[in-house]
């Protein structure tokens, strides 16, 4: 199955414009709601100022189907779904991607990940982000930080703080 994966740093240019990388379009072209017309004007992508981050989250269909996936697993008409629901689809935007393979950024995206004259590509297997390059590279520094620290807690014989049950193989 298809993954997005990498890490790509693009211009924006004047008009909000910026190139989706090379592989990540070939993942697209395969998984987005255009189908087969992914990466041709018109195709498109999901995105969504992201719940945890300063960033963008995007992608195809296998993302909208995650989403949906999470929704389902909430009652019908309840306050929690309708929240997600708010949270997720109520803010997403739908991109076109013109012939180029480039989308438009709007301005309230940009301004929720404080993109300017460049953006950050990164890839999260069903989904890709969009980031402000310094704001990745800190999140990217703290994601190891947080690798090793659990890597020396289980060396150690400990699980990490607020971690607790047994794991299997």
């Amino acid at each position: 199955m298809d993954r997005f994966v990498s890490t790509f740093t693009n211009k924006i240019d004047a008009k909000g414009r910026v190139s989706i990388p090379a592989p990540f379009r070939a993942v697209l072209e395969r998984d987005t709601y255009g189908g087969a017309d992914a990466g041709k004007s018109g195709a498109g992508i999901y995105c969504y100022p992201s719940l945890d981050a300063p960033a963008l989250d995007a992608g195809g269909e296998r993302l909208a189907q995650k989403i949906d996936g999470l929704l389902a697993g909430l009652p019908d008409y309840s306050d929690e779904r309708d929240q997600l629901s708010v949270a997720l689809y109520g803010d997403v935007q739908v991109l076109s991607l013109d012939g180029d393979g480039r989308i438009v950024l709007p301005e309230p995206l940009r301004a929720h990940a404080g993109i300017t004259a460049q953006v950050t590509f990164v890839g999260l297997g069903d989904k890709f982000q969009i980031w402000q390059p310094e704001r990745f590279a800190e999140r990217r520094e703290a994601a190891r930080a947080k690798v090793h620290e659990h890597r020396r807690l289980f060396a150690a014989g400990r699980k990490p703080e607020g971690e607790s049950g047994s794991s299997q193989s």
